[in-house]
């Protein structure tokens, strides 16, 4: 019944609140991975291939579904991905070798793409237009979500009798309760024709958005690819690195940086994209540069003080990103495009990853951090460079403009 509806701004939040659930739950494993770790005995490379696995579930459904709600609506694809996330959680909690836990995550990862573009565009449908809220909450979201994921699950560890149970019981109860409260949101998005077209694997970038959408680009790929490599071997540099070899440790690290990339994000909101952007680059560059120190020295506190001010320019610079590219783009075309913009990011966020835990295998983590810090480095400062050249070529084009005005008028 129409009564029975939220408000639009209780709608906003309610979605706000169901995007920090969605990748709390992805942040959920990364302290649990040294605890499967000892007891499936495997690896660094297997480490990397459970984390990858949900990362590759995750790019294929946003291909092929990633535009699915500006067709047939933002409800029913969140009403599905949300009882997909509990299906999930209940695999987790059966998890008893490596292959359940594959299956878990290739589930997660399936569940997660289909909600990351729905939730994103509902986001920005909701948002007040003179207040858009929408960029904020979604580039604060992952660090957000991921820091809550990896402290509860770490607190459980350290202080719960069966942790794992615990903490995906109470996951599996919180996605049934809102794939059920779904039913309460209002529609936000027009049906438009052509759902079965849109399920061709794609990314979508409407024409418009296109140029601001490739200068986001590098940005994107730096910001997302330390990320990745924070939630899959963070815990593990940790204790082999630095030899702080506790659980709860690790998902400080985590919490240090996803978030202050939530503070970098939320903090940023009212500058405008692209200063956001470059200045959230460069002091992602400078803190991941004092990474590098500290891996050098095998300074622990020092190594906290990076993540710290890497996560400021963390979500500076993802805010800036996301801001820039969502600039302007109409409602029937926001699914698609959002899900564009998180394909490169979990593309960058699981490929490097899973390479760096190969190469830990073969060179050792000291090594591998440090060449890993260094390219995150590069590709921060060829964002920043990108978006000044940008910036140039849109004032000759302008000047130019100006130009032909004036000879037409003469």
């Amino acid at each position: 019944m129409p009564s029975a509806r939220l408000s639009r701004p209780a709608a906003f939040w309610s979605l706000a609140a169901l995007l920090v659930l969605v990748l709390a739950s992805s942040g959920v494993p990364t302290p649990l991975y040294r605890v499967y770790q000892a007891r499936f005995d495997f690896g660094p490379g297997l480490l990397t291939a459970v984390f990858g696995v949900y990362s590759f579930a995750l790019l294929a459904t946003l291909l092929v579904v990633g535009a699915l709600s500006d067709h047939v609506g933002r409800r029913p694809v969140l009403a599905a991905g949300l009882a997909l996330q509990a299906v999930a959680m209940v695999l987790f909690l059966a998890a008893d070798g490596v292959g359940w836990l594959l299956s878990a995550r290739v589930v997660q990862g399936l569940s997660t793409g289909a909600l990351t573009g729905a939730l994103g565009a509902a986001l920005l449908d909701f948002q007040r237009q003179d207040r858009p809220l929408g960029p904020v909450v979604n580039s604060a979201g992952p660090g957000v979500g991921l820091a809550a994921g990896a402290v509860g699950a770490g607190l459980a560890l350290q202080f719960l009798p069966a942790p794992t149970a615990w903490v995906y019981g109470t996951l599996t109860g919180a996605f049934a309760l809102a794939a059920a409260g779904v039913l309460l949101l209002p529609e936000s998005s027009p049906r438009l024709p052509g759902a079965l077209t849109s399920l061709r694997p794609q990314v979508h970038v409407p024409r418009a958005q296109r140029p601001r959408f490739l200068v986001a680009v590098p940005c994107l790929v730096a910001t997302w690819a330390l990320g990745g490599l924070y939630l899959s071997l963070a815990p593990s540099v940790l204790a082999g690195v630095f030899g702080v070899d506790d659980h709860l440790a690790g998902s400080l690290l985590v919490l240090a940086m996803n978030g202050c990339a939530a503070v970098g994000s939320v903090a940023a909101h009212r500058l405008s994209g692209e200063l956001a952007m470059s200045a959230g680059a460069l002091v992602f560059a400078g803190g991941v540069a004092v990474t590098l120190v500290a891996v050098g020295t095998t300074s622990v506190p020092l190594l906290f003080a990076s993540a710290v001010v890497s996560g400021l320019g963390f979500g500076s610079a993802f805010y800036g990103a996301l801001a820039t590219a969502t600039r302007g783009v109409v409602p029937g075309a926001r699914a698609g495009l959002m899900s564009s913009i998180f394909v490169v990011g979990y593309l960058s966020f699981s490929l490097p990853a899973i390479g760096a835990g190969l190469a830990a295998a073969r060179v050792g983590l000291t090594l591998t951090a440090q060449v890993y810090g260094v390219a995150v480095v590069v590709l921060a400062l060829v964002a920043v460079g990108g978006l000044l050249a940008r910036r140039r070529a849109d004032a000759r084009l302008a000047a130019r403009a100006v130009e032909r005005r004036g000879s037409l008028a003469a």
